[in-house]
């Protein structure tokens, strides 16, 4: 078992059952899933980058990402209905909590000038949406095979109901919120 799932279980789920006043374990939220999408615009010029981006992405999460294609066509941008721009992996259960382990504990005291995420990006049903600028704050990315700097947008998917109860599971679980 993951050092996140024992600690969500000894310590994150009575102080949650506490705080909130739950008679049953399973009232308690807690961790769905994390989906990591990497959305590049620039795929449409130069698709060699969608290739490092999913290498980029198996290394960080040690699962094989999807490649999403676009939708629509939009023409200012040369994009045309199921190109390929982008791709995302999602992590459920013991892979989840490894990630969310690693990213807690090892990439964000990585990042330069962190003062904690805002606690406003919740969607109103307890799931949190953040986004990171770079992908070498990873310990698993080689800097020397970088070609280009790359942002990912992280959604933590909960089983909360409310922003409140998705707030305080995650400050519990460790993520740093701005006061």
């Amino acid at each position: 078992m993951s050092m996140m799932r024992e600690l969500y279980q000894k310590e994150v789920v009575p102080a949650l059952m506490k705080r909130f006043n739950y008679k049953n374990t399973m009232q308690v939220p807690k961790l769905e899933r994390i989906v990591i999408n990497m959305g590049l615009g620039e795929a449409i010029q130069n698709i060699k980058i969608l290739d490092s981006a999913m290498e980029e992405i198996a290394a960080i999460t040690g699962q094989r990402p999807v490649v999403t294609k676009a939708k629509r066509a939009i023409a200012q941008f040369k994009l045309r209905a199921g190109m390929p721009i982008g791709c995302m992996v999602t992590l459920q259960k013991e892979r989840m909590y490894e990630f969310f382990n690693r990213l807690i504990n090892v990439a964000l005291p990585r990042v330069r000038d962190f003062r904690g995420f805002s606690p406003h990006a919740f969607d109103g049903r307890g799931n949190y949406a953040m986004g990171i600028k770079e992908q070498i704050i990873f310990p698993e990315i080689n800097y020397d095979k970088i070609d280009k700097i790359k942002g990912m947008n992280i959604v933590i998917v909960t089983t909360a109901k409310t922003d409140e109860e998705g707030r305080e599971l995650l400050m519990l679980m460790g993520i740093p919120f701005r006061s």
